[in-house]
């Protein structure tokens, strides 16, 4: 039971453009596996099987980069996640924006996709036990 003016409906909750935009990353993603956005720092993670491997940040997707990977990136002119610390400092993450075409094209995205969660991979820790 719903408390509220008597014949009026609660106002069905809209999706502000910054949730459009993480659904419509979620679904290109599709392909490449069922994904999850998780909200932090104003932001989304994007995981799968528990390893975060894209970060969406201003309505803006990156993808998880290290040294195998990174120059694909570079090569196109695709930029890092960078922001902005106490005392006006700048700092980058090793995450590089996608580019464009993922956004409409769910083959393309599906590849840039596996070559970041390869990296997660490579970057996961591994238990104390297996060291």
């Amino acid at each position: 039971m719903t408390v509220g003016k008597p014949g009026k409906a609660p106002a069905p909750k809209v999706a502000t453009r910054k949730q459009e935009f993480v659904n419509h990353v979620v679904e290109q993603m599709a392909e490449f596996a069922p994904v999850q956005a998780k909200a932090m720092f104003g932001g989304h993670g994007i995981y799968w099987q528990g390893l975060m491997f894209a970060l969406i940040a201003q309505e803006r997707l990156y993808f998880k980069t290290d040294d195998q990977s990174v120059e694909a990136f570079t090569s196109r002119g695709l930029g890092p996640f960078t922001y902005e610390a106490k005392g006006d400092k700048r700092h980058s993450l090793r995450y590089f924006e996608a580019p464009t075409e993922v956004m409409d094209e769910p083959q393309e995205m599906a590849l840039w996709c596996r070559r970041a969660y390869d990296c997660a991979l490579r970057q996961r820790k591994k238990p104390a036990a297996a060291r």
